[in-house]
């Protein structure tokens, strides 16, 4: 108990002062949302990493975990965790693109329960595992190609995509509920936008976010 508590805390460039140097950096970039800078703070994000690289976690950088995937830089992490929980928290989340796991962990403790999917077997693997040390029992993992999103455990009242379809998925947009908002990387390797659509009694409702960069939501299973 005492190395898995030592494990979280880290040492060195993944300790605590490390972490708030991060949330310092975060805040001043923009992020506003206390909660979510408390998550960001509190949260070990060099257990998500590879060991070699657990010196860099706390770094604002996307990092390799293998299988030609990437851990979203921490701002990244942090305005989508922003634009999804403000104003309404959702309590409901469907994540598309589990990967490391990082950013399904920042959501389970800002919500109820999230719901995660992933592709590459291996990822899912490791990712249940960090939430089992956790603690974090309100994440269901599902090994799964996920443009389709989960239909039996719709609806949801958030949807965050991780990697970047070239259209918004319309599987997606039907599983939200009204009042409901999805955030999600659109567009080709050459030209992405962070876009906020939110489902009104009325129809859909889009904003931009700004460019960003992600590998491409693909389809089929590793």
């Amino acid at each position: 108990m005492i190395q898995q508590d030592q494990r979280r805390q880290g040492i060195g460039m993944t300790s605590q002062r490390t972490r708030e140097r991060l949330t310092q950096r975060l805040r001043s970039s923009g992020v506003a949302d206390e909660s979510v800078l408390q998550v960001m703070q509190t949260t070990p994000r060099h257990l998500f990493v590879e060991e070699a690289l657990a010196s860099r976690a706390y770094e604002d950088t996307a990092l390799p975990i293998g299988f030609g995937q990437t851990i979203s830089q921490p701002l990244i992490v942090a305005r989508m965790t922003e634009a999804l929980i403000t104003p309404d928290r959702p309590q409901r989340i469907l994540e598309v693109g589990t990967g490391s796991g990082y950013q399904a962990a920042i959501l389970a403790q800002l919500a109820r329960q999230v719901y995660t999917l992933e592709r590459i077997a291996r990822l899912r693997e490791r990712a249940d595992v960090l939430f089992k040390e956790l603690g974090l029992t309100n994440i269901y993992t599902r090994h799964v190609s996920g443009e389709q999103g989960w239909p039996q455990k719709a609806p949801f009242d958030g949807i965050i995509v991780t990697a970047a379809p070239r259209e918004v998925p319309e599987m997606l947009l039907a599983q939200l509920t009204v009042g409901g908002r999805l955030v999600a990387p659109i567009g080709t390797a050459q030209r992405q936008e962070l876009l906020v659509i939110e489902r009104g009694r009325d129809g859909f409702h889009e904003r931009r976010l700004g460019k960003v960069s992600f590998v491409p939501l693909l389809v089929g299973l590793e």
